[in-house]
């Protein structure tokens, strides 16, 4: 008994003896499914209708059923009852209602329920037009896709009470069918997060698979950040490829988006020092796939608010396409600096654009479009004038229009040298270019050698200096040695060793002194002829000196040594030694001999000479006599 049929009978009844108690018509019940109306295939579902508290039971309604598709008593406090569905198949599938009894009759139908199972196709795609980044308060457009030819496509919004939206699909002459949703406008302040799907006519509670969830980002007018490579625009198939993208703002997260693509990719952000922020975001192995242009974006975790976006940056997938290239240069690999320059890529086949590049360059490479001469498709890329900066290996690749993103294998490298100033008067250099580094190996290589050889100067200084003062040291031993006082003990050796004895009951000295004594005017005083010894500066040296009695004068035959300089200055004890020989000089029978004493250890010893023979015409020489005093 539908409720519009109770209402008529409570009316008849009312004109006899009892009147019906229904006297208006019960509220009508809510219907809502959980998780929710959109499930998945063999997933449970729980639908729920509430009614009021005097509910004494609660019926289910399917479109197309002439039976009540379910019945349930009511739960406490018995103003709901909750319909189950353990496994969700295309059976469930459909238009649900629900009402409820009670002693005042039955209730209206409630609000339909759509309930839809997914998962019976193939999912399709969902991209965001231009961007999934939107400036704050614009619209966007969104494309739901899929190569098979269904007649109606679903865009739903996450969240609660998000309705779909519906749209018949559009065929496009590549075979592709889409719909088209335009969004907005987004703020900032709401999460904007989508799926699509869809579905044939005759069926429209049965879906496809869902598509990937889609984020809409709200971009705002905060500073950019940058997004670079670290291993070069360029990549060959089945490497690693690391974008970067950093900021200065500090962003505590960061997106990255490929133009064309359907989602972007999202990582914290990493704090660095100086309020820098960064994230890498790694792709590969790289294939065909991953060329194209990228942005990057950064946010703040206390805001749904994304940046503006960074700069593009292509991404170039090489070793796609088999056409070989070649790379020339004019007038040559070697030039100088201030030349004019061009590199020329050349192909057999056709290729729409030519990339060059430069290895370890941070810029992106040159491209330019191609030109057809001489049967061959060519770009020249002039470099007028060269510096040093332009030296470096180069490599030419090719790409055709409509994939821009995919090259051809690299043509072989080619070194451009870069030499000194054009016209000078020096030929440029035929050896191997020079580097930086072998510059800078070769000042410290000579600054090493300078120093070097100043440390061997001042060593060599150092080593004359201790010779002399090692010297100086010999000086002044005998200084002492011919200073001290008559009567002195000898001081010890260092080194006996090195001394010889003449008598083992005397001591030695390491010098022997001869004293020549000639008689002259014995009532005269002494006069001291010295005459030094080459050998001087030997220990064992021999030391002459020549006594005339006569006026008191010293002449010296030859500059005088420090030992007979010494041996001169003695004190009172030498100059009464003196005198003692003097006067024994003057006892000599003839005045004029000269009389040499001799003393060896501590014993005086007289040594008559002859002289030899006079030639004719000459006095007569002069007999000597020596007295000899040696001191070992």
């Amino acid at each position: 008994m539908t409720p519009a049929l109770t209402a008529l009978l409570c009316l008849g009844l009312s004109l006899g003896p009892r009147t019906c108690v229904q006297a208006e018509p019960l509220p009508k019940p809510a219907l809502w499914a959980e998780p929710g109306s959109v499930i998945i295939r063999a997933s449970p579902v729980t639908i729920w209708c509430r009614g009021t508290l005097e509910a004494q039971e609660y019926r289910l309604d399917k479109e197309g059923s002439t039976e009540p598709w379910d019945r349930q008593k009511p739960l406490e406090p018995k103003n709901k009852a909750r319909f189950s569905i353990p496994s969700m198949t295309e059976h469930h599938a459909g238009r649900y209602r629900c009402y409820y009894i009670s002693p005042a009759g039955w209730s209206e139908y409630s609000d339909p329920l759509e309930l839809v199972v997914t998962g019976a196709y193939s999912k399709p795609t969902l991209s965001a037009l231009p961007s999934p980044v939107v400036a704050s308060g614009g619209n966007v457009t969104l494309r739901c896709g899929s190569p098979e030819g269904y007649q109606h496509f679903v865009l739903i919004e996450e969240g609660e009470h998000r309705l779909p939206r519906t749209l018949d699909s559009q065929q496009l002459h590549s075979g592709w069918f889409q719909a088209l949703f335009p969004v907005g406008p987004v703020i900032p302040s709401h999460r904007w997060t989508f799926r699509c799907y869809y579905y044939y006519r005759n069926t429209a509670q049965v879906w496809s698979h869902p598509s990937d969830l889609l984020e809409i980002l709200a971009s705002g007018v905060s500073r950019k950040p940058s997004l670079l490579t670290l291993q070069g625009p360029i990549v060959a198939p089945g490497e690693n490829l690391i974008l970067q993208c950093g900021s200065n703002v500090g962003y505590d997260r960061f997106a990255l988006y490929k133009e064309g693509d359907h989602d972007f990719l999202q990582r914290p952000g990493q704090q660095l020092q100086a309020g820098l922020s960064q994230a890498n975001f790694t792709l590969g192995p790289v294939s065909h796939s991953h060329g194209g242009q990228y942005r990057c974006y950064g946010a703040h975790n206390l805001s749904s608010e994304w940046s503006a976006p960074s700069d593009p940056l292509d991404i170039l997938i090489s070793r796609q396409i088999y056409d070989v290239v070649s790379l020339s240069v004019q007038p040559g690999p070697t030039v100088a600096s201030g030349e004019n320059v061009t590199l020329l890529c050349q192909s057999w086949r056709q290729f729409h654009t030519f990339f060059l590049t430069k290895e370890g360059a941070a810029h992106p490479p040159l491209r330019l479009r191609s030109e057809h001469q001489a049967q061959q498709y060519q770009a020249e890329f002039p470099m007028t004038p060269v510096t040093s900066a332009h030296g470096g290996t180069y490599r030419c690749y090719g790409s055709l229009s409509y994939n821009p993103h995919l090259l051809s294998f690299p043509s072989d490298p080619l070194e451009l040298v870069v030499s000194g100033l054009s016209g000078g008067s020096s030929p440029p250099p035929t050896g191997p270019p020079s580097t930086p580094g072998l510059g800078r190996y070769l000042e410290a290589l000579i600054g090493v050698s300078a120093a070097f050889v100043l440390l061997f100067f001042l060593l060599l200084c150092l080593l004359l200096r201790r010779q002399r003062q090692s010297k100086h040291k010999i000086s002044d031993q005998r200084k002492t040695d011919f200073q001290r006082p008559a009567g002195a003990a000898e001081p010890e050796p260092k080194d006996r060793g090195l001394l010889r004895r003449s008598s083992p009951a005397a001591d030695v000295q390491e010098e022997n002194l001869y004293a020549a004594v000639k008689d002259t005017q014995p009532e005269d005083g002494v006069e001291l002829d010295s005459r030094q010894s080459p050998y001087d500066e030997d220990p064992q040296a021999v030391t002459h000196a020549l006594v005339k009695h006569s006026t008191p004068r010293r002449e010296m035959a030859s500059p005088p040594s420090p030992l007979s300089e010494e041996f001169l200055d003695t004190k009172d004890t030498q100059a009464e030694e003196d005198r003692q020989m003097d006067t024994e000089a003057a006892a000599s029978e003839a005045p004029q001999d000269v009389t040499y004493a001799q003393l060896q250890s501590l014993t005086l010893r007289w040594e008559a000479t002859e002289p030899p023979p006079s030639q004719e015409g000459e006095p007569p020489a002069e007999p000597s006599v020596y007295a000899t005093l040696a001191i070992h």
